[in-house]
């Protein structure tokens, strides 16, 4: 899904080109419909967890959701200060996003195995933009998608051994 450009009657003077601008702009709007699709499962997976885990599940997911929560603004933010709309509808996440969206209620470690490889889908995601940032010599871009690849890659690790109890 491409980026709409934002109208201003400004132009914008940062010293990266449109073309690196707009391939910045798509590949951070794909890592945030990942993040967002992310939020969304394990603000459901927060509410609804059962089982001998309970308590220590629902804490670390909230403590994941609300860090979530931060990084969706983050990611739009910057890309409407690359020039383009942030996507923000369910309906255009669901079309670029690679984290699969549910509707069932598995158990608790069908959870943690699933926000596991939901957050590696977002560090592949995020690393995918790493190429467009590097040429276009976007330093900005680059470090909050270095940021988003140490949280994810840290929070995989957490669920993969959380997972392996």
């Amino acid at each position: 899904m491409a980026v709409k450009k934002a109208t201003s009657k400004n132009s914008i003077e940062i010293g990266i080109s449109e073309e690196n601008r707009k391939a910045i702009a798509d590949g951070l709007s794909a890592t945030l419909a990942d993040t967002y699709m992310l939020y969304l499962k394990t603000h459901n997976y927060h509410w609804n967890v059962t089982g001998p885990h309970f308590h220590s599940l629902h804490e670390m997911f909230e403590e994941q959701y609300t860090e979530l929560a931060g990084a969706i603004d983050e990611i739009a933010e910057r890309i409407r200060a690359l020039g383009f709309y942030a996507p923000g509808s369910f309906k255009q996440y669901s079309k670029i996003t690679k984290v699969e969206e549910e509707d069932e209620i598995p158990d608790a470690m069908t959870m943690v195995k699933r926000l596991m490889e939901a957050n590696e889908q977002v560090l592949q995601t995020a690393r995918s933009v790493l190429p467009a940032c590097e040429e276009g010599d976007d330093e900005a871009s680059l470090d909050l998608l270095t940021q988003r690849l140490h949280v994810h890659s840290k929070v995989a690790w957490m669920l993969r051994s959380t997972a392996e109890v």
